[in-house]
Parts: C-alpha cells; sequence; structure tokens
C-alpha cells in the first residue's frame, strides 16, 4: 500500500514537472528568436526594409554606394577650411600644413627612397609668397606667361613616346626619351598637386615637377642620391624652390665619404653655377622644343653639362676591382 502511494503520488509531481521544462523551453527559444530579431542579421534587414534599401544588387548597389560615397566627401569637406578649388584639392589648416612639413621632412631625411614624403615635403614647403614669385617671374617672360595661358600637361601620352623614339638622335626628344628608357621611369610618375590652394600657383608647382626630369634628361645626371642631389642644387639656385634647397642641404649628410667628396667638389659647385648662370628653367616650353638639337639648346639655355657621374662611379668601381683581385692574388701567393 505504501509503495502503491509512493507510485501514485509520483506521477502528478513528474507531469507538472514536464509542463514547466516545457515553458522554460519555449521561453528561451522565444527570447533568442526576438534577441536574434533585434540585435541579428533579421534587425538588418528590417532596418534595410525601413530604410528602403532593399533593392535589386544588380541594379542599384553601385549607385548606392556612389551616393553614400558622395555624402562622406561632402561632408568631409564642410569641415575644410575652404571648398576645393580645382581637381584633387585637399585644403588643409595652417596647423595641419605645419604638421605636414614636420612629419614629412624627417620622412624624407630618413626614407628618401619614398616619393610620397618628397611629394608632400614639396608641397607644404612650397609658400605662396614662394609661387607668387615664381609666378611673376614666368609672367615677365613671353614664352612664361603662354605657358600659363595653356596650361600644358606632361604625359607620355601628349609627349607621343613613340614620335620621341623616331627623332634625331642629337634631338633634345630622342635624348629625354633615351634617358627615360635608360632611368626606367615615365613622365606619368609625377604625382598631382594636391595641398596648395590657390590653382594657378597650384600649376606653377605642377610645371616645375613635370620638367623636372628634363633637367635630368638635359645633364645626363641618373636617378641616383648624387644625381638628385644635383638636380634640386640646380633648381633651388635657378628657381629658389625650398624643397630643392632643403634636400641639397640635408641630403648629402647621409652619403658615403667618397660620395660626399664628388659631390662638394664636382656636382654641387656645378650646381649652383649652372642655376644661377642660366636661363629661368620654369620658362622653357620644353614640348615645343623636342625636335631642336640638344647641344643647340644647351648653349642657348647657358648650360653646360657636368662630368658623366655613372662612367665616374664605374671607373671607380673597375678601380677597387682590380685592387681586390691584386689583393687576393698576393694572399694566395703567400
Amino acid at each position: 500500500m505504501q509503495m502503491l502511494r509512493l507510485g501514485v503520488s509520483r506521477t502528478p509531481i513528474n507531469r507538472q514537472f514536464v509542463g514547466y521544462g516545457q515553458k522554460r523551453h519555449f521561453l528561451v527559444s522565444t527570447a533568442l528568436t526576438l534577441g536574434g530579431f533585434v540585435f541579428g542579421k533579421r534587425a538588418r534587414l528590417a532596418d534595410a526594409m525601413e530604410n528602403g534599401e532593399l533593392h535589386n544588387k544588380n541594379n542599384d548597389d553601385e549607385a548606392i554606394r556612389k551616393d553614400r560615397m558622395d555624402k562622406r566627401l561632402k561632408s568631409l569637406s564642410e569641415t575644410r577650411p575652404m571648398r576645393p578649388r580645382y581637381e584633387g584639392h585637399v585644403p588643409l589648416y595652417l596647423h595641419e600644413k605645419m604638421l605636414l612639413f614636420a612629419i614629412s621632412g624627417l620622412r624624407s631625411f630618413f626614407h628618401p627612397e619614398d616619393g610620397n614624403n618628397i611629394v608632400q615635403l614639396g608641397e607644404s614647403s612650397a609658400f605662396p609668397f614662394l609661387l607668387e614669385s615664381l609666378k611673376k617671374c614666368m609672367l615677365e617672360d613671353e614664352t612664361g606667361r603662354r605657358i600659363l595661358r595653356e596650361q600644358p600637361n606632361i604625359t607620355s601620352d601628349t609627349l607621343d613616346m613613340e614620335r620621341l623614339r623616331k627623332m634625331d638622335k642629337n634631338s633634345l626628344g630622342y635624348t629625354y626619351y633615351s634617358w627615360l628608357i635608360k632611368e626606367g621611369v615615365s613622365p606619368d610618375t609625377r604625382a598631382p598637386v594636391k595641398y596648395i590652394d590657390d590653382p594657378l600657383q597650384a600649376f606653377v608647382f605642377k610645371r616645375y615637377r613635370q620638367c623636372h626630369d628634363f633637367y635630368h634628361a638635359i645633364n645626363g645626371l641618373p636617378i641616383i642620391i648624387e644625381g638628385e642631389i644635383a638636380i634640386k642644387a640646380l633648381e633651388a639656385a635657378n628657381m629658389g624652390i625650398p624643397m630643392a634647397a632643403l634636400g641639397a642641404l640635408l641630403a648629402p649628410l647621409r652619403l658615403k665619404p667618397v660620395q660626399k667628396e664628388r659631390l662638394y667638389d664636382i656636382y654641387l659647385p656645378w650646381a649652383i653655377r649652372t642655376g644661377l648662370s642660366c636661363k629661368p628653367l620654369i620658362n622653357v616650353y620644353w614640348e615645343e622644343l623636342l625636335e631642336k638639337d640638344v647641344n643647340e639648346l644647351r648653349k642657348n639655355l647657358g648650360i653646360q653639362p657636368p662630368p658623366n657621374l655613372r662612367a665616374i662611379r664605374q671607373e671607380r668601381s673597375k678601380i677597387k676591382n682590380q685592387l681586390k683581385m691584386k689583393y687576393d692574388a698576393f694572399e694566395v701567393g703567400k
């Protein structure tokens, strides 16, 4: 009887426990479902539906992304000191320009191989009064005024590289083309101007930047650190570009003794002397002189090229190797 009572009494208890478990499981499942709806993918779909963003991805997704990007750019432009004044213009506050100058200056000294550092240093140090002085120099020259008016753009397309390749071997065009091929560069690699506010001053700096390779080519100087320093010194003496002067003064500190000796004995004196005596290079319409004899052009501009830097380096390397071979032979014969 006692066992029977115990058996009877357990039945309602088990039913109550099972019922409670089922209710608890139902509540947990419901909570998880609602949580997923509020916080998970369903919530995002619901929000998208409410915002009218559910659409045919194949047709509208690109347009939506572009619209969002335009809104972000517009929002960003409203925080700038002025609206962009030309394509690619990034207006900066004075303290931002000072910070860019300091950071790019340090990076240029320790990592001169990174062209972005040089580009940023050049623009952050291109003060308006200096660019205005350079623009005035152009306005005082007939060819300079025409360059400012026409605002030519130096690219591989506008120069027609195939045409340059077929020019006479003594022409400026072929000299420039062969220099580009030898150094493995292209006129298309010059970065656009971004941080100079005045549009005309921005063009003046762009023109200076795009003509840099012509200065290399007409003087036969390669794109190695000594050649770059020599051209920077030439630009500083001829046009008063601050970044060029900084490069000519600070970059030699990182050179080896033999490189410093060559630079101080040969190339810096040549660059300063030539830069001060030759015609202002910013007023040269290089694109119109491509068929001209390069030696005649040098004479008209007042430029006498320096000694061949690559030949000097190769000769020194040859002598060094010969001495090393003699030393090794002597050591073996001991």
